[in-house]
């Protein structure tokens, strides 16, 4: 059966596969393309999104890439870095400046069929080095954005041609943080380049299957099944696939586990029919020898990696079954941030791809079938496939598991860049009568689809949850260097914070697993837990007015597919037991919200 398609430009920025998802919920086929692709494989579409890209500057190397296709009688839709590709290619102007972090109202020109349905003003999602400042012939502004009805406009944040049929869009609108940015696609895909729906996940199922089954043939699969959602759904699918006799599974208890992870894992997968070769190692001893010592995130997360192959091939060959394939519940974000694209910047290495798993990739022997899919699509999947409803809504859970919760240091304070940030961010948080410190610490983030290691800033002090959330926007905005705003929810401003030299330990891992333990029964207890898509609590040895060891932050997120996230807001009744129960847990000497939105931080820290 033929479909009509919508070719995705991969210029490697963080999104290219979401918007793809976008276009295929619509039930329209949407292909990848590379820049560099042959024109006739663009001519056979309906239509063409340009996506957003890594690189700083619209004029870099990601300018060099197959234009031919403007020569196409097809609608031509841009990006962020695609608006701005479509503008210069058609007489306008981009410079390097007026960036944009995170909500911006866009205001729209009435009637344009891009817009249909939508409302005068719209809240969009913008992340961007790069603006265009003006526009060729046919085309004009059909958006600009501003701060407050006060604020200066952005003029150019969205353009059309109508007689081109071309279209650019500086924000993100496949984002969720785009509220009706699904709508803005559903305009272009099915109006604008009028495809036809009939792409499903009935479909998509029946096609992993026989990609499965294509690529394994007569060999079987071992699967390390961490019980995790895409571990599950990826077993799930194996099994229909392969059936029971061809799928090995092994749970591993590496250390790095939440509090009883492992035993309530066995019992589910075990419930679920998956213990036909269902096998358990405890290897925490093995994972926590290797990492001792370690204090650099991307190392930790190397070792982790390599470590899960060490064991797997250990136990493989004590079971007789080496020469399985291996199978991984890999999904797109952890290869688009791992830099997996031929144009994607790393913003952080994921355990299912450190290097000898490239190998075994390259060698034919690893096997993903989720590997185009997002976390939401997964569970769409998982549904199809009729795994468990709580298997299904578990809070996504890293594959490095509390390693990349349990922050180490080497006991020195970086306070590079301080002479400039610490009196801007004290400005900023005095104007919201609040107080305000950097941390001598740093966090991974994500900025115009570049890996960032920045500082967070700690807010004190009673303040509204929305102006608190845009007074974290304003420092990210207007303060170079950070990428993170926690809340305190200790009982006052700290005078002094110093971090103190840490690594992976036991007793750090079990101090973590209680405080992450408090946090998800709170959730649960106040009807939370399925509200609130992710909710990871992280441990930093900081030593705040010269008390205790260790810093507890806890980052409640709404997202859908961990592309972008917005901090998720916590009921009083909720933070007071918190507190209560986190701050008088032994060596504990603070206790933050972090209200950071994704973009500029990472969900994970590390």
């Amino acid at each position: 059966m033929s479909h009509d398609t919508i070719a995705v430009v991969d210029f490697g920025g963080q999104y290219a596969h979401l918007i793809a998802t976008k276009i295929r919920r619509l039930h329209v086929l949407a292909e990848i393309r590379q820049p560099e692709d042959p024109t006739p494989l663009f001519a056979r579409c309906k239509g063409i999104i340009l996506s957003g890209s890594p690189s700083l500057s619209a004029f870099g190397e990601d300018s060099a890439y197959n234009k031919d296709i403007y020569g196409l009688d097809i609608p031509i839709l841009g990006f962020c870095f695609g608006h701005q590709e479509i503008a210069k290619h058609y007489g306008g102007t981009v410079v390097h400046g007026g960036r944009e972090w995170g909500r911006a109202d866009l205001h729209l020109t009435p009637g344009h069929p891009l817009f249909a349905g939508l409302s005068p003003v719209e809240r969009v999602w913008m992340s961007h080095f790069d603006s265009v400042t003006s526009v060729g012939p046919d085309f004009a502004e059909i958006g600009y954005t501003q701060l407050g009805d006060a604020g200066e406009p952005h003029h150019f944040a969205a353009i059309g041609s109508n007689t081109h049929r071309r279209y650019g869009l500086q924000f993100h609108p496949e984002v969720d943080d785009t509220v009706h940015g699904s709508e803005m696609i559903r305009n272009f895909v099915l109006g604008i380049c009028n495809c036809q729906p009939s792409w499903t996940m009935e479909r998509y199922v029946e096609e992993a299957v026989a990609r499965v089954r294509e690529q394994v043939g007569d060999r079987s699969v071992f699967l390390l099944a961490s019980g995790g959602v895409d571990s599950t759904v990826a077993a799930k699918l194996f099994g229909l696939a392969l059936g029971p006799d061809r799928l090995h599974l092994l749970h591993v208890d590496n250390g790095l586990m939440r509090k009883d992870e492992s035993r309530t894992v066995m019992l589910a997968l075990g419930e679920m029919g998956l213990d036909r070769h269902l096998h358990f190692v405890d290897a925490s001893d093995t994972f926590l020898s290797a990492l001792e010592g370690v204090v650099e995130p991307e190392r930790k997360r190397r070792i982790i990696g390599d470590t899960f192959i060490e064991v797997f091939e250990r136990e493989a060959a004590q079971l007789g079954i080496e020469h399985h394939l291996l199978g991984q519940g890999t999904i797109y974000p952890d290869t688009i941030e791992t830099g997996g694209t031929k144009r994607a910047d790393t913003i952080k290495t994921h355990h299912n791809r450190v290097p000898v798993i490239e190998r075994m990739i390259a060698e034919g022997r690893v096997v993903e079938p989720l590997a185009e899919l997002y976390k939401v699509e997964v569970r769409e999947l998982g549904e199809k496939l009729s795994v468990p409803h709580d298997m299904i809504w578990r809070h996504p859970f890293p594959g490095p598991g509390l390693g990349v919760r349990l922050l180490c240091s080497n006991g020195c304070e970086d306070r590079d860049g301080f002479e400039e940030i610490e009196p801007k961010v004290a400005e900023i948080a005095g104007g919201y009568g609040v107080q305000a410190m950097a941390l001598p610490i740093r966090s991974v983030g994500v900025k115009a689809d570049l890996r960032s290691y920045e500082h967070p800033v700690l807010v004190s002090g009673e303040v509204e949850w929305e102006r608190l959330v845009e007074l974290a926007g304003t420092i990210f905005r207007e303060v170079a260097g950070i990428n993170r705003c926690l809340w305190n929810l200790g009982p006052a401003a700290p005078a002094r914070v110093r971090p103190l030299a840490a690594t992976v330990t036991r007793a750090r891992l079990d101090l973590l697993r209680e405080a992450d333990a408090i946090v998800m029964d709170g959730l649960r207890r106040r009807g939370l837990y399925d509200t609130i898509w992710q909710c990871p609590t992280v441990l930093v040895p900081l030593e705040i007015d010269g008390a205790g060891r260790e810093f507890v932050i806890v980052r409640p997120i709404h997202s859908e597919r961990a592309m972008t996230a917005t901090p998720a807001e916590l009921p009083p009744l909720l933070l007071a037991d918190l507190r209560r129960q986190i701050l008088s847990l032994p060596d504990v000497s603070g206790l933050a919200l972090d209200v950071t939105s994704k973009p500029p931080g990472t969900i994970e820290w590390e």
